[in-house]
């Protein structure tokens, strides 16, 4: 079994696999929130809870972190309680067969890298991934496989939290869709301008992506939401056409699937 593992600024996502090739299933996954002062023993110990027996029948990792300090706890966790491999951990330098189009390719977030390489292998291209998560990213990704780059905005819980704390009368609200857009009442009225409006922002994104950038301007682009957050906007933004909640972790099976096959080019 392959245990994969996203760590990104909100929350941990694992995810374990079973087999291999066209024939590998995800079996199982978790969220845990993210600490950025867990050690690699405490990472270790969170992972084995949830596993439990399954523990013992896995047999390789594939990680990445957008997290610095976690990072490199992940380098010391993953042989010291995994054993010795197949490991991988997805950082910058390593070969995951996804071109980067941008001006510094080690700038890049793997787990938008990740979602790239699983977007086009699920759907093919062209292809917009949306990932909701601490920040809202919108990603493309060409007909054959190249990261061309994207647009990234403050979250949907990142604002909520910034119009509390800097506002006197504005409190925290449940992320719920309102009765319209109107709202009757102020946490209705919340709820339309934070739904609604990140709904318009993404909708304006992919617009101008498919308005603007060669090879996005046809019917056949398809637009994939991810993240923890994806269910709540995904019925709220027009432009979306599929939602795949392990999109992340599914690139991460590729990347291991690709350096077991390569292992002298997995650098």
């Amino acid at each position: 079994m392959l245990l994969t593992v996203d760590v990104g600024n909100t929350n941990i996502h694992l995810g374990v696999y079973a087999g291999v090739g066209d024939h590998a299933r995800l079996v199982r996954d978790w969220r845990i929130h993210t600490d950025p002062h867990y050690t690699a023993d405490e990472l270790a110990w969170a992972f084995r809870g949830m596993l439990g027996d399954d523990i013992d029948q896995v047999t390789g990792v594939s990680a990445l972190s957008t997290v610095p300090s976690l990072l490199r706890e992940l380098r010391v966790m993953v042989p010291r309680y995994f054993g010795n491999g197949p490991h991988v951990l997805l950082e910058p330098g390593v070969r995951t067969g996804v071109p980067l189009l941008v001006d510094n390719p080690k700038e890049v977030g793997t787990d938008r890298v990740s979602n790239c390489l699983a977007a086009h292998h699920e759907f093919g291209g062209p292809c917009i991934v949306v990932a909701f998560g601490t920040a809202t990213v919108v990603d493309a990704v060409s007909a054959s496989g190249e990261f061309l780059g994207g647009a990234i905005a403050p979250g949907v819980n990142l604002a909520v939290e910034a119009l509390s704390e800097h506002t006197v009368t504005v409190r925290k609200v449940e992320l719920m869709p309102p009765r319209g857009v109107l709202g009757k009442n102020t946490v209705e009225a919340l709820q339309s301008g934070i739904l609604y409006g990140f709904a318009g922002q993404v909708d304006g994104l992919v617009d101008r992506v498919c308005d603007t950038v060669p090879g996005f301007d046809g019917d056949d682009v398809t637009v994939v939401a991810t993240g923890y957050l994806a269910p709540l906007m995904f019925d709220e933004c027009r432009s979306l056409t599929d939602h795949h909640p392990h999109l992340t972790l599914e690139g991460l099976r590729l990347v291991h699937e690709r350096a077991k096959a390569n292992p002298r080019r997995g650098k």
